[in-house]
């Protein structure tokens, strides 16, 4: 047998990136991941059958192409997957992570697209559907979990294919499925160039699938009707969504008796957190899955409670510690200006405001917002938190320290008026509130030691706050129970 822990040591010796990665066992042993990005693959041992030598060719310094020389035999195992497919599960690694976006029920969140239409905003509107998307619809089950006469409905839930690459079942080629997250799909169609780049390499049927709830993918016959009271809203859970998925990934394969095809499940921060639960919870449906950016540990106090907002003001920080340094100053200035006669008028005056404030609180979080927003997108060729932090320090040093605010909130996005847009709510923000109220109880708070005025998290405020809207208390402690978790800190507090 050709361990999996001796490739790895052979992939380390030859100074590779792609090296770091993480295996676990069927007897539940975990080698340790130097990547953020974990893969479970359902068998972590190369049997000899599928490649007598491993070799490890350098061809530029500190990277390295790998192969197997020999060609797969017949495994005695299934799923079959030719050898190319360990191949691209070490280099699938290699994807940069995008960061996670905070208010009650206002957590963070990551889109896969955000940053992309941030970048070219027409991407919405104008991005052609390619004519080699199918569109589909499966008769999903309302309820999965129970045997109850209403259990029994179903709804139309939406996926699409697109075959342009797919090396057919016949020669077992692999399927990338998409897991939508809390968007409709439409947009993730044409945005994510990873899993097109992927499919050409790897001969892959590319398959994206929407989260109920979302887009065309509505129970009740409307959107109205499904969003009506909590009752209705009770089938809208993570649970459900992954047992959508894997239904639709298994009549996928028994449609297309495509039943060697290994499938690789996929997905960006809530969509990465599905991926990596539906790999747990149903690993005869997917050999792996690739979870980016996904804050599974970022529950029950497993993660520092203000680490978010920790790594937004190390951002800023190191784009410049003047900019950094404004910003924090600026908060105090904020309140104090807030509490003085017509200080409101002042401030609205001050940020251009497309409405007169009505308390300071809704500019502050608005900056907030802004703040951690350029953050997790700062990406190229934009790069956000340089040019806020570059409209700051570029603001004439005569100018008091609001007025340099104001000239980094221009430069993010040089607009009519600012702060408080007339804008519609989202599917998005709608479903999003919900799932927070529910199970996805993120305690992102903001601590000490930030260039943000602290916040604690408060946990009792947040479940009081969510009995008002919905009626139900959230479960803060489901998504461990359910899921597990593994704490990285001597203790959970």
């Amino acid at each position: 047998m050709l361990h999996i822990d001796k490739m790895d040591k052979a992939l380390e010796q030859t100074n590779s990136y792609f090296y770091s990665f993480s295996c676990e066992h069927s007897f539940g042993r975990k080698i340790p991941s130097k990547s953020r990005t974990t893969i479970y693959m359902s068998n972590c041992c190369l049997d000899p059958g599928i490649a007598k030598t491993f070799v490890a060719k350098k061809t530029k310094p500190n990277k390295s192409y790998y192969s197997f020389v020999d060609k797969i035999r017949a495994m005695n195992y299934s799923p079959k997957f030719p050898v190319k497919w360990v191949k691209f599960m070490v280099m699938i690694l290699s994807i940069a992570s995008t960061g996670i976006a905070a208010g009650w029920t206002d957590i963070p969140r990551l889109s896969p697209t955000r940053g992309i239409i941030m970048e070219d905003p027409d991407l919405l509107s104008s991005a052609a559907v390619s004519d080699d998307l199918q569109t589909c619809y499966y008769p999903q089950t309302l309820d999965h979990f129970n045997y109850q006469p209403q259990s029994y409905g179903t709804f139309q839930q939406r996926y699409v294919m697109n075959f342009k690459y797919w090396g057919g079942a016949n020669n077992s080629a692999p399927i990338l499925a998409y897991l939508g997250a809390e968007s409709p799909l439409n947009v993730s169609l044409t945005a994510i160039g990873f899993l097109n780049d992927s499919a050409v390499s790897f001969n892959a049927l590319l398959v994206y699938i929407e989260h109920r709830y979302y887009g065309k993918s509505i129970p009740f016959g409307s959107r109205e009707e499904a969003f009506k009271n909590a009752s209705t809203l009770g089938y809208f859970n993570s649970a459900q969504a992954i047992a959508d998925y894997a239904e639709i990934i298994m009549h996928i394969k028994s449609k297309l008796r495509a039943f060697y095809s290994p499938v690789i499940v996929v997905g960006g921060s809530y969509g990465g957190m599905l991926a990596s639960w539906l790999r747990l919870k149903y690993p005869h449906v997917a050999l792996g899955a690739l979870a980016s950016s996904a804050p599974i540990l970022y529950f029950d106090k497993i993660t520092p409670s203000g680490a978010y907002y920790s790594v937004v003001t190390k951002d800023f920080r190191e784009a410049s510690e003047s900019c950094y340094q404004t910003i924090r100053n600026s908060w105090s200035v904020i309140d104090k200006i807030a509490s003085q006669p017509n200080g409101l008028s002042t401030l609205s005056m001050i940020f251009n405001t497309c409405k007169p404030l009505t308390k300071s609180s809704e500019l502050k979080i608005a900056l907030k917002n802004m703040y951690a927003l350029a953050a997790q997108y700062n990406s190229p060729p934009r790069y956000p938190v340089t040019v806020i932090c570059r409209g700051i320090d570029g603001a004439n040093e005569t100018q008091d320290i609001l007025s340099k605010i104001f000239a980094g909130v221009v430069a993010y996005g040089n607009l009519s008026c600012y702060i408080n847009q007339q804008t519609n709510e989202s599917e998005t923000t709608e479903g999003w509130r919900w799932q927070t109220c529910s199970e996805m109880v993120i305690p992102i708070g903001i601590g000490n030691g930030t260039m943000f005025q602290p916040a604690p998290f408060n946990l009792t405020s947040f479940i009081q706050h969510c009995k008002t809207i919905f009626g139900v208390l959230p479960r803060p402690h489901w998504v461990t129970s359910y899921y597990g978790y593994k704490t990285y800190s001597p203790e959970i507090w």
